[in-house]
């Protein structure tokens, strides 16, 4: 793993971004297409605006697939992964992209899951940018991840902290009316990208981002894994990386 820490957010946004704008730029001078996976919440959002205004990348072809939605939210639900992706980041840039795969779980989730698997399975992905969750959770595997599974795309359950994460940066007003499922890349596919940017701001992330980069490789802490990926950068600001060893305040 390789781990920077930045002084301020909005530095750490803008490292994550080049971190995976330079691997899009190496596959896309080596074939004709770069694929890239891209995550949505709080954690993402400086880092998109950094990506979108990266001027050199030739989005038109590139192939995206996003990484995790609820089941049963529409795709105007504010809370909605793909809205949030479509509204910060697809929409916004300079050219189109050359297709997103964006995951529609509202009605057929499991026909949903066999249409991803079918389009991701002759994919090679240069790029998955994802985050930390306060539980540990890697994409929407919360704890305890299942490691072995192969399927690209699987439907998971939602624990309590991580339905109670996503009440807390605001996109539902009450607990209950945070999905219980989702739709998640499993952690073999994340774990089988070229490259990984992991982009993890803030303070309340700071114990998840210790067990995960210092403690054992666990299914119990899923982001654990991402200690075996031989080309992961993990970006932290000073308040995510204050429990880290040697950082501790």
């Amino acid at each position: 793993m390789h781990i920077t820490i930045s002084d301020t957010t909005i530095e750490m946004a803008h490292r994550a971004a080049g971190s995976g704008a330079s691997a899009l730029r190496v596959a896309l001078s080596t074939r004709n297409e770069a694929c890239v996976v891209l995550a949505t919440g709080t954690s993402q959002l400086d880092m998109l605006d950094a990506l979108v205004e990266t001027d050199d990348i030739d989005w038109s072809r590139i192939t995206a697939f996003h990484l995790d939605e609820y089941v049963g939210i529409s795709g105007t639900h504010p809370a909605s992964f793909r809205k949030y992706l479509k509204e910060r980041f697809a929409d916004r840039l300079p050219i189109s992209i050359h297709s997103f795969h964006f995951i529609d779980a509202a009605d057929e989730p499991d026909r949903e899951i066999e249409r991803l698997n079918a389009e991701i399975a002759s994919k090679t992905i240069d790029v998955a940018f994802v985050g930390i969750g306060e539980n540990g959770h890697l994409a929407f595997n919360d704890p305890p991840a299942d490691f072995e599974v192969e399927d690209p795309y699987i439907r998971v359950k939602l624990d309590e902290r991580c339905r109670r994460q996503q009440m807390g940066e605001g996109w539902f007003d009450r607990l209950e009316d945070v999905p219980t499922e989702a739709v998640s890349m499993s952690i073999r596919q994340i774990m089988k990208s070229k490259v990984i940017v992991c982009t993890v701001p803030e303070s309340r992330k700071g114990e998840a981002v210790k067990k995960a980069l210092e403690g054992d490789v666990t299914p119990d802490v899923p982001s654990s894994i991402l200690q075996r990926h031989g080309d992961c950068h993990i970006h932290l600001d000073m308040a995510s990386a204050a429990l880290l060893t040697g950082n501790e305040q």
